[in-house]
């Protein structure tokens, strides 16, 4: 639950900085892939945090595994995303659709640890 803390606290900080400093000096199309990165890590922060009260309440022990897919998704997908908007090193974009992948492969599990909970 504390790497779902760091995220969400992490995706508050980045979108300020993204809002009050960057927003002069990039570009819309940088600024909404930033936002999106921002969304994502938010969004993946909240479910970690669900995650990891579901599984220290006694949850399927897959819920670990989706807590490792998320974790590593958020890293390589918002962080990617991050990346290419402040070095413009093109070659990251070949890692945000992994990152992406684990992120589905994240909510796959979560959803299969559902099933197996009824």
């Amino acid at each position: 639950m504390s790497v779902g803390a760091a995220f969400g606290l992490t995706a508050v900080l980045l979108g300020a900085f993204a809002a009050h400093g960057l927003k002069d000096v990039l570009s819309a199309s940088n600024l909404a892939s930033w936002q999106t990165a921002v969304t994502y890590q938010m969004t993946h922060a909240l479910v970690l945090l669900v995650t990891g009260f579901w599984l220290h309440q006694g949850g399927p022990s897959l819920l670990k595994v989706a807590g490792v897919l998320f974790v590593t998704g958020v890293l390589a997908f918002s962080g990617s995303i991050y990346a290419l908007v402040l070095l413009q090193a093109s070659w990251l974009g070949a890692v945000t659709p992994v990152g992406g992948l684990c992120l589905i492969a994240g909510w796959s599990c979560l959803l299969v640890a559902a099933f197996q909970s009824k």
